[in-house]
């Protein structure tokens, strides 16, 4: 794929961010969240707090206590540490209770968890709503603990507190609304977490340097699942009534490919887009909404049932340093989010643009008299030199869009949106918004 250049320096300032935020020992409530959140409201001081606090019942979930984390580690009766918090915040199971206890090895190995396949990886384990405590540790560990008593500590407190979404509005001339959410609720995960908010970060900045906008937008960062599910019982009637089109974005970081995640009908405008905008790039996969994740189960469940769907790199549990500390910054890189950020962009520029082509003359336009037809016509390997723009000028009726022209014809988003801009400029198409 190869990028613009504003892509790559906003890869490579996504990466920066990335890596700012990483330390941070987010969960889905919580004091690292929140100073997540101070960060993004940095960049973007429109951001908006909607807040919600333990025990409040969202549709059939209740909101659980806030979860606070200082210390935590096993020390055998030798003084030898292990599974040090200090160290690593994933060597405690989030939401963890607290505990101080002596424990011997043989009854200790249960509470302690290890990566199904990766020996020297610690996995990412949580409990949000069932009181519980384990630690997690890598195999190799694990094999060189001791045998004897350890101490199990883990300083932490679980007590009443809030629920914090951000959310930004960026009006346009319409009411109608592009939709972006992504989440922010895990500790030390490069692109199972922070790769979605910073691309969400740099669209802010993105929509934002148009002078004026034919659509609203709406960008919300919040928990996964009861962070969306209590947006939704806040914002429903409003999200039904103006987005035609939205977007989640998770684990959007990595080189090794494009997925889709459809919508539950896959028919949405969104799942068109985001197909147009995946035309002729490598190693694309497009999953049934069965293979679902992330927040597209609560904003597509029935009753609900945005026209969205999900943008990722590697899919939520489909590369293998998922949900371990192997999901690093080897995994994600500067030029796996930029290539996200301009796929994501040519779908905003087709909204911006104006997303219903109408050729303004009957029959052919005559090309050769505006540069854009060669002289002489003869094919090039078989293919005509002007096919793709004639091609697009057929489409051109002003009630098939840009998404479905794209798809139709089996090219790049891109490209047909860089004829239209050519064709405009000759006053041969005329481009409206609705």
């Amino acid at each position: 794929m190869e990028l613009r250049n504003d892509s790559v320096k906003a890869g490579e300032e996504m990466l920066s961010f990335a890596k700012q935020l990483f330390p941070l020992n987010r969960s889905i409530m919580g004091p690292d969240i929140r100073r997540t959140y101070d960060f993004f409201k940095a960049k973007h001081p429109d951001l908006k707090p909607l807040i919600f606090k333990s025990g409040d019942k969202v549709f059939d979930w209740i909101v659980p206590m806030e979860w606070s984390i200082r210390d935590a580690y096993l020390e055998h009766e030798s003084g030898t540490k292990f599974a040090d918090f200090r160290e690593s915040n994933l060597h405690v199971m989030g939401y963890s209770e607290p505990v101080d206890m002596q424990l011997r090895k043989e009854d200790l190995i249960g509470k302690i968890h290890v990566h199904p396949f990766f020996k020297d990886a610690i996995p990412y384990v949580t409990s949000y709503y069932k009181r519980d405590w384990a630690f997690c540790m890598s195999s190799d560990q694990v094999a060189i603990m001791p045998e004897g008593t350890y101490k199990v500590f883990i300083d932490s407190t679980l007590e009443d507190g809030e629920l914090v979404l951000q959310e930004l509005v960026i009006r346009g001339t319409s009411d109608h609304e592009i939709f972006f959410s992504s989440y922010l609720c895990h500790p030390s995960l490069a692109n199972d977490e922070l790769s979605g908010p910073v691309l969400l970060s740099k669209l802010v900045e993105y929509v934002q340097s148009f002078p004026n906008l034919n659509y609203s937008y709406r960008f919300v960062l919040l928990p996964e699942t009861i962070g969306s599910i209590a947006y939704l019982s806040k914002r429903i009637d409003t999200l039904k009534k103006n987005v035609i089109c939205g977007f989640n974005l998770s684990c959007v970081g990595d080189e090794r490919g494009f997925s889709r995640v459809a919508s539950r009908q896959g028919n949405s405008i969104a799942d068109i887009a985001l197909q147009s905008s995946l035309q002729e790039l490598d190693n694309v996969t497009h999953y049934t909404f069965m293979s679902r994740g992330s927040d597209e189960r609560q904003y597509c469940a029935p009753g609900v049932d945005l026209p969205l769907c999900t943008f990722s790199k590697s899919k939520v549990g489909a590369y293998e340093e998922y949900h371990s500390d192997k999901d690093n910054f080897d995994v994600v890189t500067a030029k796996g989010l930029a290539e996200s950020y301009e796929v994501m962009t040519n779908i905003i520029a087709a909204f911006e643009l104006g997303l219903y082509p109408k050729v303004r003359v009957l029959g052919e336009p005559q090309l050769g008299k505006r540069g854009l037809y060669p002289v002489t016509s003869k094919l090039n390997k078989g293919v005509h030199p002007a096919a793709l723009r004639m091609n697009i000028i057929s489409q051109c009726d002003g009630a098939t869009n840009s998404f479905d022209i794209s798809n139709r014809l089996e090219v790049n988003l891109s490209k047909v949106l860089q004829e239209l801009r050519l064709l405009s400029s000759h006053d041969l198409v005329e481009l409206s918004a609705t």
